[in-house]
């Protein structure tokens, strides 16, 4: 066999055999058709499809760092020495809505931690048709003013059970709270609220019992357009101390009155002075108290904000001396 006759013959071979593998090659399948995020517009901005499901799913936080100055434990009247601290906060929110044959679905679930390295539930709940049942800021909450330096509630979040009937303008709505954290035994509280819209006006009462101490709290808001910003006045009284009012949590009174007006400078500046009179501060009978504060807070950007307060206290009881304490802040939401 000649070198032509050996090359002639290879060459057919190759041939044959890439001719076999072209006949038997595999066609690769077509990709599955991805399923893109939907934008969810039923329950407003932000939402969006949960793949798969009709379930909308809005993602939300915030980053907020702070530097606090002044009297180490605001209203003690103890003649602190100046004293600062930083601080570093962090949120993050889950809010799932759905409709449904009895209405709109919703769960709620808020995440806090801080540099001190506490993680905690703020808020859980579910709400179905008004209704509301889990961990949640109850109505009470609500109540105070635009400032930094009004109080009286002491605690205002509980495992809770509520229901809300809001129209266009007014809004009732009542709660029972589980309020045995407080106490050795099971104990309940009962809350209810009221608001209304009155043109440039609106109005909020709450009303708060503790079935266990036998004691309960009122307290009202009315607000109003004035000129370039929105005045309020605020008042409270309680009838002792209860889980809602209990100066072992934090500063209360048997009474108070305060007010202030959220001045909006310009359209990113808005300047708010308060000033709020205690009776009975701390249900000690015949020591009152007033306090007053000047917010300053600056919208830098799309959901960044800067903001700066001084406020002041001055406790009327034999020793007590005024303190003082303030911040600057600066708060990133999305």
């Amino acid at each position: 066999m000649n070198i032509k006759s050996l090359l002639l013959g290879s060459a057919a071979a190759l041939v044959a055999v890439t001719g076999a593998q072209a006949a038997d090659a595999i066609v690769a399948a077509e990709p599955e058709p991805m399923e893109y995020v939907r934008v969810c517009d039923a329950f407003g901005t932000g939402y969006f499809y949960i793949p798969g499901t009709e379930t909308c799913l809005k993602i939300g936080g915030q980053i907020r760092a702070t530097l606090n100055m002044g009297d180490a434990t605001w209203g003690d009247g103890v003649d602190n020495e100046f004293d600062w601290a930083s601080a570093v906060r962090a949120r993050v929110h889950f809010d799932a809505r759905n409709d449904s044959e009895v209405g709109t679905v919703r769960s709620y679930i808020d995440l806090e931690a801080t540099n001190a390295g506490a993680m905690f539930l703020r808020e859980a709940y579910i709400e179905v048709g008004g209704f509301k049942v889990g961990r949640a800021w109850t109505f009470i909450d609500s109540f105070g003013l635009a400032g930094e330096s009004d109080f009286f509630f002491t605690t205002t979040r509980f495992n809770t059970v509520s229901y809300t009937y809001a129209s266009d303008a007014f809004t009732v709505g009542l709660g029972v709270d589980d309020l045995s954290g407080f106490y050795a035994d099971n104990a309940v509280g009962l809350e209810a609220m009221a608001s209304a819209s009155l043109g440039v006006a609106s109005l909020a009462l709450y009303g708060v019992y503790d079935f266990e101490a036998e004691e309960g709290a009122i307290a009202g808001v009315v607000s109003a357009e004035v000129g370039p910003g929105t005045f309020a006045l605020n008042g409270a009284w309680s009838s002792g101390i209860s889980a809602y009012t209990n100066p072992l949590v934090d500063l209360t009174a048997e009474w108070t009155v305060g007010a202030a007006y959220a001045f909006k400078a310009t359209d990113k500046l808005t300047i708010t002075p308060e000033v709020n009179y205690y009776g009975d501060y701390m249900f000690v009978d015949g020591v009152d108290a007033w306090s007053a504060d000047l917010l300053v807070e600056y919208q830098i950007a799309t959901g960044l904000a800067a903001s700066a307060n001084v406020a002041y206290i001055d406790v009327d009881a034999p020793g007590a001396d005024s303190e003082w304490q303030g911040f600057v802040r600066l708060t990133r939401s999305f």
